[in-house]
């Protein structure tokens, strides 16, 4: 071969194979030497986001929620909690306990942002930021903006509420994101210099300590993945309860779950999002450990979320009250808390769950909370956010369920670091080829685990239309397996490669296609996006008559500004033995597919209605009519108006 034809293949081979935007591509969850991954992620920087549902969620994401709310960090004076304790600014401290955690979590959203490409002033501005953090450590290693100063005394003293290791887990992540984006390792040596004031003075044989607010678990896990240095893994375990083998706890277990260990837990407890974190945590530990008494005790958990206490949105945490979990079946819609980090992280457990199994409803369960419960979280504008996420409102003005800032500002960052690492949710690898996980016009750039270099572009309108195409494009003719995750909603899905169908194929798992694969190959796939209607166990009380209606992995619901006039959105009933006419609406909420169904509205408006009668079994007539539903997700993105995701039928 002639040099310059052998140099331009070996070129092409490396855009092929080499992201081109992060300095250290690693992906969000590096399993890459776990021993118990059965899976290993791609980096952000592998995987290009077309035009698409994700392409405005984004892009405003990056233009309008990064920038404002670090706006809104400097004018409630987040930022300046830093600089007095440096001694930049001599001012009181302002905000909770627990403010210097948003601005780890916006800082860790601009690192995966910064992994899709480059934006200087963006990062020009997460150096200031980081730079001020850095700038208020100790000598010590110590390191939080609330527990200095006139606060001193108070450190490590409120464990249960005190949030000083949430805090440090969220350094700890955001500086491991930016080592990977941009090469520095500025802010990630700060967290490991208050991590090992942590060893020198807490753990086993030392004052005992526990995280009240799991998060520090996943970071050390995370932490360990990144220096291979064995301590940070085992005061993980540590943390989570001790080893179960030797039955051995601290003396001081309080924990999340009612004082016992993690490892000892039946069922899902507490503040919802703790639990999701926990949970997180200790499947991040099983990865690494194989310790099995944590995995049995992940899968009773999930199958006692999946099965009790988790709303059709992927949300969870249905009582105001401690922000918790109820009692099995105990799912209300007006009340249901469902806060936007909790859906978060559900999509976080369940993608650990994932690596360790390759299992399809683990991603099912993810894609549910990705697109409905999490999403739900930001405006469309991008400057506004859910803390709590309902599955109904009465459309009361004065309830302001989407706000531009809240004391308590874990969504915000929350939800923006989940928009700017979601590339990394698409693919992973595995010793035998490929998976698909999610569909959107896309393009991996990335290799197999031998190292073969691998292009997989998607073609697609998905989750408008079930109609996905892959382009296989492997540098060079190469046997592999491609694993195509057909969804579990799916009531018909097809295969064809190069146009030759593939029979076999099931929803709720991954598709197997083996093959030599040459450049050029096609693969389609078409889900069925038929509209369908959903009911609810019958001991979820709240639901009984009613029915929920979803359309591929969204969510539906209905507004009352989309309906008839002179009927209250409440008085309609869906008919239950009728069909949809679905309508594509770009100059609607974005661009969307709107359903519009034939309904009953009560003959007698309910408030006029007595409030009891006489029960009669006879069906009632009533006034007919078209019912229009939109995606969950854009729900309280115009004027305030009732919504409902759970409607009566006959």
């Amino acid at each position: 071969m002639e040099v310059p034809r052998l140099r331009l293949c070996l070129a092409i081979v490396m855009l092929l194979c080499t992201p081109l935007a992060a300095e250290d591509a690693r992906p969000v969850l590096d399993t890459a030497h776990s021993p118990k991954a059965v899976l290993h992620g791609v980096p952000v920087s592998a995987v290009t986001l077309g035009d698409g549902f994700w392409a405005p969620r984004r892009k405003v994401n990056v233009e309008v929620s990064l920038p404002t709310l670090l706006e809104l960090f400097e004018q409630k004076g987040i930022l300046d909690n830093f600089r007095r304790i440096s001694g930049k600014r001599d001012v009181p401290r302002r905000g909770p306990l627990f403010t210097d955690s948003d601005v780890y979590k916006w800082l860790e959203a601009v690192a995966f942002t910064l992994q899709s490409g480059p934006r200087p002033e963006l990062r020009a501005s997460a150096e200031a930021v980081i730079d001020d953090i850095v700038a208020a450590q100790e000598p010590s290693g110590y390191l939080n903006t609330y527990y200095s100063r006139e606060n001193l005394a108070e450190r490590h003293q409120n464990m249960r509420g005190g949030h000083e290791l949430y805090c440090l887990g969220h350094m700890l992540q955001a500086g491991i994101a930016w080592q990977r984006a941009t090469g520095e390792r500025k802010l990630l040596d700060s967290g490991i210099r208050m991590v090992e004031y942590l060893l020198s003075n807490f753990g086993p044989g030392k004052k005992p300590i526990f995280t009240g607010h799991p998060e520090f678990e996943l970071a050390l896990v995370e932490l360990y993945r990144t220096t291979a240095d064995r301590r940070y893994l085992d005061f993980a375990g540590y943390l989570l309860g001790g080893d179960p083998r030797n039955h051995v706890a601290p003396r001081d277990i309080t924990y999340l779950f009612s004082g016992k260990p993690f490892y000892t837990r039946t069922r899902l407890e507490g503040h919802a999002v703790r639990a999701m974190y926990a949970s997180s945590g200790a499947a991040d530990y099983y990865l690494e450990t194989g310790d099995e008494h944590y995995f049995r005790t992940l899968q009773t958990l999930w199958q006692d979320m999946v099965r009790h206490k988790m709303y059709l949105t992927g949300g969870v945490g249905s009582r105001a009250s401690g922000e918790a979990f109820g009692e099995p079946y105990e799912l209300p819609n007006q009340q249901a808390y469902t806060e936007s980090c909790a859906a978060i992280g559900n999509i976080f457990w369940n993608w650990r769950m994932l690596q360790a199994t390759a299992a399809a409803p683990y991603m099912d369960e993810l894609e549910r909370a990705l697109y409905n419960g999490a999403n739900s979280g930001l405006s469309l504008g991008g400057n506004l956010y859910c803390y709590r996420n309902p599955l109904e409102l009465v459309g009361n003005p004065e309830d302001k369920i989407r706000n531009p800032w809240y004391d308590t500002t874990c969504c915000p960052p929350n939800l923006q670091r989940l928009l700017g690492s979601l590339p990394g949710y698409f693919y992973s690898t595995s010793k035998d080829g490929l998976y698909v996980h999610l569909y959107h016009n896309s393009e991996l750039r990335w290799h197999l685990e031998d190292g073969s270099p691998l292009l997989v572009a998607q073609s697609t309108r998905y989750p408008w239309d079930g109609a996905v195409e892959l382009k296989v494009e492997p540098a060079k003719p190469r046997e592999f397996t491609l694993f195509l995750r057909i969804p579990a909603w799916a009531r018909k899905a097809e295969i064809s490669v190069n146009g030759e169908p593939v029979p076999g194929v099931r929803a709720g798992a991954y598709f197997a296609l083996r093959r030599a694969w040459k450049p050029a190959d096609r693969v389609l796939l078409r889900l069925d996006v038929t509209p369908r209607f959903t009911a609810a166990n019958p001991r979820v009380r709240e639901n009984l008559g009613k029915v929920a209606v979803e359309r591929g992995p969204l969510v539906y619901c209905m507004e009352g500004i989309d309906q008839p006039s002179g009927v209250a959105m409440f008085d309609w009933s869906l008919d239950a033995a009728g069909k949809f006419e679905s309508e594509w609406r770009s100059n609607l909420l974005g661009g969307i597919m709107l359903l519009r169904h034939k309904a009953v509205a009560a003959a007698t408006p309910s408030a006029t209605e007595a409030l009891y009668r006489p029960f009669t079994p006879a069906p009632e007539k009533g006034k007919p009519g078209v019912i229009t539903l939109i995606p969950y997700y854009t729900f309280a993105n115009r004027e305030p108006s009732p919504m409902q995701v759970w409607i009566p039928y006959r």
